[in-house]
């Protein structure tokens, strides 16, 4: 044993001349601030033979085990006398206690429980997942917003209306609207924060002649608690508005199937037929429901009677 200094980090500097180059040794060290608690320090230096290499390897585990691995809090593997400095320790120690790295989609998840955690949410278990405004009973509506959703319903051409949700006062705002073709439609939506977009589409594919489609935009760029905010209430408001135009009479049917995208530049009339299962055959076109109906000069498959 060695003589004890008045602290590790003194420890550490007279260690330095009891080092040798090329034998390996175990340290056993008691720290500063739990006298009861020991670092366990391996140094097998570079220049160490091959021989001596593998047994240290072999026995380190075992060396703090049969000496009692609850009072060893910490260990150290040190290739050279650099490695036993106080700095080098202190370094060591800040790598330990700092956060492991995580992939994007860890880091992402961690966001996201981070922003619960913020916005006071508790788990529920198997119960359904709250909004976090709005507590599960939807959104309310600026009169701006609500005029503007109800307004597509006597419309026959192309128009856009975008939604945005104002935090201060919990409520959905009216962003933007415009009279828009499909062409435009993915440069007249915000490309760097979430929106509930409404598309009044005019189209040949539909048995309307048109649909009013329902659009969660959620661009990966924004910001974490943003986007869960929209998630959770993207389905109130799509009701909400369907209510509305219920009310007020369509020309044109809202959509039953709603379109999400996390880029809008993707959004085209190709997009769009896919998302609202127009992209069927030439010939077919889609009732209100949703559902396909086949070309009536065309006939359907017959099956056979059984016996």
């Amino acid at each position: 044993s060695l003589p004890v200094a008045n602290s590790l980090n003194e420890d550490l500097v007279q260690l330095q001349e009891y080092l040798e180059d090329k034998e390996p040794c175990y340290i056993l060290a008691r720290l500063d601030d739990s006298p009861s608690e020991w670092l366990a320090i391996s140094y097998v230096p570079d220049f160490a033979n091959v021989r001596n290499k593998t047994l240290y390897a072999s026995t380190r585990s075992s060396l703090t085990k049969s000496l009692g691995s609850t009072i060893f809090t910490d260990s150290l593997f040190a290739t050279h006398k650099a490695d036993l400095t106080p700095e080098a320790y202190e370094a060591h120690k800040r790598h330990q206690a700092a956060p492991k790295p995580l992939s994007a989609r860890e880091q992402e998840m961690a966001n996201i429980k981070a922003a619960e955690r913020e916005a006071g949410n508790s788990y529920e278990g198997s119960n359904a997942r709250k909004n976090h405004i709005g507590q599960r009973v939807g959104l309310s509506w600026s009169s701006e917003a609500e005029d503007a959703v109800k307004g597509l319903g006597s419309r026959n051409a192309s128009r856009i209306v975008i939604l945005k949700i104002e935090p201060s006062t919990e409520s959905l705002e009216l962003n933007s609207f415009a009279d828009v073709t499909v062409d435009n439609l993915s440069s007249s939506i915000p490309s760097d924060e979430p929106s509930y977009v409404f598309y009044v589409w005019t189209n040949r594919y539909s048995q309307a002649g048109g649909d009013i489609v329902f659009i969660y935009s959620c661009p990966t760029a924004s910001p974490v608690r943003y986007r869960m905010v929209y998630s959770s209430a993207a389905m109130s408001t799509y009701l909400a508005a369907k209510g509305f135009l219920a009310e007020t009479g369509s020309t044109f049917p809202l959509a039953t199937k709603r379109i999400e995208t996390s880029d809008p530049a993707e959004l085209d009339e190709a997009f769009l037929k896919a998302g609202l299962n127009h992209d069927g055959p030439a010939g077919a076109i889609v009732n209100n429901d949703g559902t396909r109906q086949d070309d009536p000069a065309k006939p359907s498959f017959a099956k056979p009677k059984g016996p």
